[in-house]
């Protein structure tokens, strides 16, 4: 059986694999754009099933959706006709507008691994925002990792039971120190008994770097903390105070549009 990546090829898959029944990610980022002054007209990059385009458009913004997955693009067009998705390359998408807000949530900057990559995104998003345009996101933190090896001891192991059928996972993650990523391998066991081996990486950024980056595009980084967040143990709340200490798991970045 062959996939290009199971999850992002099943996307009903997907979001049983990772739900999110209380809408966190984009709550956070209607709180954040309310925090910043943010508009309404929102770019969502890597923006998966559309679900969190769904609740965006149910308060008021007006989504574009991209992402790299075919599949997953399809499924929200399905599941969101109130906003637009296209299929594109966040290092060189070329939507020919401007936007109030862009997104890019749940560690989607990280397949940027190269430096060259990095930059070329966030050009792209620059080029996208109006001049103060909002740009949110969402990462691992690279600084995390500094004599942290919780998510790297053993392997990770969990099983899913979705529409009658049964799936399951052995996951393992490792450091790539010469090329700054986090790897993982992912052997699936799927419904009709096959096996599945799936390798990732994601890039490790480190907080002063991503705002290096940041900064040389053409931002100014208003925000910059590792707790709280959709997906830190700390809940994220509307009137948050931001932590600066930088060693959680997380990374979070607000930045504006100054040129």
């Amino acid at each position: 059986m062959a996939h290009t990546n199971f999850l992002t090829d099943n996307p009903a898959v997907y979001e049983a694999w990772f739900p999110d029944l209380e809408h966190v990610a984009a709550r956070f980022t209607d709180d954040v754009v309310r925090r910043f002054d943010g508009g309404k007209d929102l770019l969502d990059v890597g923006c998966g099933t559309g679900r969190d385009a769904r609740w965006w458009c149910e308060h008021g913004y007006r989504v574009t959706g991209l992402d790299s997955s075919p599949a997953m693009i399809s499924h929200a067009i399905e599941h969101c006709r109130e906003a637009e998705f296209v299929v594109g390359d966040m290092r060189s998408f070329d939507l020919r507008r401007e936007f109030d807000v862009i997104t890019c949530l749940d560690s989607a900057l990280l397949y940027c691994h190269e430096n060259s990559e990095l930059e070329a995104f966030l050009a792209r998003c620059h080029d996208h925002l109006r001049p103060g345009g909002l740009l949110i996101a969402e990462a691992r933190n690279g600084a995390f990792f500094l004599g942290n090896t919780e998510l790297l001891d053993g392997i990770a192991e969990r099983t899913l039971s979705y529409d009658g059928q049964q799936y399951s996972s052995r996951t393992r993650l490792w450091i790539d120190h010469a090329a700054q990523l986090l790897r993982r391998e992912r052997r699936w066991r799927l419904p009709d008994d096959d096996e599945l081996v799936q390798r990732s990486a994601w890039r490790l950024l480190f907080p002063q770097e991503l705002r290096y980056f940041t900064e040389h595009a053409g931002f100014e980084v208003l925000a910059l903390f590792d707790e709280p967040g959709p997906r830190t143990d700390t809940p994220w709340s509307a009137d948050a105070e931001l932590s600066e200490r930088m060693s959680g798991d997380r990374l979070h970045l607000i930045a504006r549009r100054i040129d």
